[in-house]
């Protein structure tokens, strides 16, 4: 019975360890929902055109991916995280601290933050400053901060709607959610006297803004069956349904892909993912992968990503992230530290 028991536990072992095997021949991705769209397809394309397996890809929000992305060097960990804000100092260290010193910081292309709401509405075109005094956990009343008291639109600006403030957006853990507070909310705070002109990002949590989760398409839906309510996500949701939804101007920009590439549309950025050097001889077709997603048919003036609502770099900038991909040039602190 003895010898019978240590026979099936070894080949339960065996076992396990070649299904961790087979599992780990796969290409790990994690990271953005603003990215998630774009990984995929590419990874559809590497599945179907290179025999071999498709990447398996988690919605992780920039924040889980970059935290798992850190988490170790070993093959549990992911290859790649995907982010739509830029890796920050603290994070760069933690991948120091765990001995992944070596990490190719990838740029995309660009993206808008879109504010949009429901297509059977009127045109919308908020500020800054709407917003800020819209989201903030305080505002200033007779030069106080105070708990927000804003429930609709016009007791903000007498110009817009008088309809209820409520807002769908992204959670603490998403990249959407820092690039919103870093561009709208700190950027008109610093305008505010009554924030003492210094950066405030504190959203209010008394059920107006209402953090929606990484599934983008889930505020989409929302949006579509709420005509008060307001949305906030990456530019592609926009675009890939827009005959249910539309974006509200900013500072009186459209969020449309020429305003977003040349910086005009005031909530823009670049999107990125981080490739994990350590990996690329561990993990078979990662570096193709990579190869891949960079190539012109993806990421060109007419590629393939920028018909889901990818607005592609300029030439040189493309040209200059084949290059720093080609040498593996690692990431360094200080290329974060001087943006």
């Amino acid at each position: 019975m003895k010898k019978f028991l240590t026979l099936a536990l070894a080949i339960a072992v065996m076992a396990i360890g070649t299904l961790t095997a087979q599992a780990r021949e796969q290409i790990r991705i994690v990271g953005s929902s603003t990215v998630y769209p774009f990984a995929s397809y590419v990874a559809e394309e590497f599945g179907a055109t290179t025999g071999k397996p498709t990447p398996v890809i988690e919605s992780t929000g920039s924040g889980g991916g970059h935290k798992l992305f850190a988490a170790g060097t070993d093959l549990n960990t992911p290859d790649i995280t995907n982010s739509s804000r830029r890796m920050k100092t603290k994070e760069f260290d933690k991948n120091m601290a765990i001995g992944n010193k070596k990490i190719v910081e990838i740029v995309i292309g660009y993206d808008g933050i879109a504010i949009a709401f429901n297509k059977a509405n009127p045109d919308l075109n908020l500020t800054r400053k709407d917003l800020l005094l819209a989201v903030a956990a305080e505002v200033p009343v007779n030069g106080k901060l105070v708990a927000n008291p804003y429930k609709r639109w016009n007791e903000i600006n007498p110009a817009l709607p008088a309809k209820p403030i409520l807002v769908y957006g992204p959670p603490t853990s998403s990249g959407t959610r820092d690039a919103f507070e870093e561009l709208v909310m700190e950027k008109a705070s610093k305008k505010l006297a009554g924030y003492g002109k210094k950066k405030y990002s504190k959203i209010r949590q008394d059920g107006i803004y209402v953090p929606a989760g990484e599934n983008d398409n889930l505020i989409v839906q929302k949006l579509a069956k709420d005509k008060n309510a307001l949305g906030i996500f990456g530019y592609s949701f926009l675009e890939e349904n827009s005959d249910r939804i539309k974006g509200a101007m900013v500072d009186g920009v459209k969020p449309i892909p020429a305003n977003i590439s040349s910086g005009k549309y005031p909530v823009s950025r670049s999107l990125f993912f981080y490739v994990k050097v350590d990996h690329l001889k561990k993990v078979p077709g990662l570096a193709e992968y990579v190869d891949m997603f960079l190539s012109e048919q993806m990421i060109g003036t007419n590629g393939l990503l920028k018909d889901i609502g990818l607005i592609p770099l300029p030439d040189a900038d493309r040209t200059a992230v084949r290059t720093r991909w080609t040498k593996r040039q690692p990431l360094t602190k200080a290329d974060l530290e001087h943006k």
